[in-house]
């Protein structure tokens, strides 16, 4: 593939902006200068820098983002600064989107791709992805609240109750919540439901997968093989 190619498909920029780069002698690849944009390289696990940022190429992006407080995920944020902000211009270019957003006073775990099918299948419903939440709560966490939750609470614009799949008092104001749907607000609804409200709301896993305790809020990386096998180690048939 030229050498072009590879900058534009990892978001570097315009066909003419990758070629102006290569010919400024701003991309190494092995250690050597590259002034000529349709020299070609293999792409698959090419190893090149820009700027002398190093780069590996990937044909898409996975990655996991520590949201902090404050931050919308939007391309167009109305009121808070973007999700997208925290993350390389490389990456934003490239066309990455949330998986699942959260609000922007929700931090935690994040998933971000430029994989459509990626995307949708693990942001379509019927898959039933597991999503954990940390809560703490206004008022005291009682053992009705919990069984409420679990039980399942009517929530005003949904025609059956919407239950937890897990529910459990961590503190005399946390607790940590698992949905398998993705309503608009859900926790926070489900919480008001049971007759207590959300004072702040942290998503620490989706699937099998935790959110890593060494990334701190605002620090993204990519997904490994391992982030792979555990986001999908879930028992789809737990209700």
């Amino acid at each position: 593939m030229h050498i072009e190619r590879i900058l534009h498909s990892q978001g570097f920029g315009s066909r003419k902006v990758c070629r102006a780069l290569i010919r400024a002698g701003r991309v190494t690849i092995s250690g050597q200068v590259q002034d000529n944009p349709f020299a070609d390289f293999p792409a698959e696990d090419l190893v090149f820098t820009v700027d002398r940022e190093t780069c590996r190429f990937r044909d898409k992006a996975y990655l996991m983002l520590h949201k902090p407080s404050g931050y919308e995920c939007s391309r167009q944020p109305q009121f808070h600064a973007s999700v997208f902000a925290l993350l390389p211009e490389p990456l934003v270019n490239r066309g990455v989107q949330a998986i699942g957003r959260l609000d922007q006073d929700t931090t935690g775990l994040l998933l971000l791709s430029d994989d459509g099918q990626f995307i949708h299948v693990w942001s379509a419903g019927r898959k039933r992805v597991p999503k954990i939440y940390e809560v703490v709560v206004r008022h005291p966490v009682s053992e009705t609240m919990t069984q409420a939750l679990l039980a399942g609470v009517q929530l005003h614009d949904d025609p059956e109750p919407v239950a937890a799949a897990a529910c459990e008092r961590t503190g005399e104001r946390s607790l940590k919540l698992t949905i398998t749907e993705g309503k608009y607000h859900q926790v926070k609804r489900m919480v008001a439901a049971a007759g207590n409200r959300v004072e702040s709301l942290h998503r620490s896993g989706i699937g099998g997968l935790m959110l890593p305790d060494d990334l701190a809020p605002g620090q993204w990386r990519w997904l490994d093989d391992g982030d792979f096998a555990r986001l999908t180690d879930f028992d789809t048939t737990a209700d």
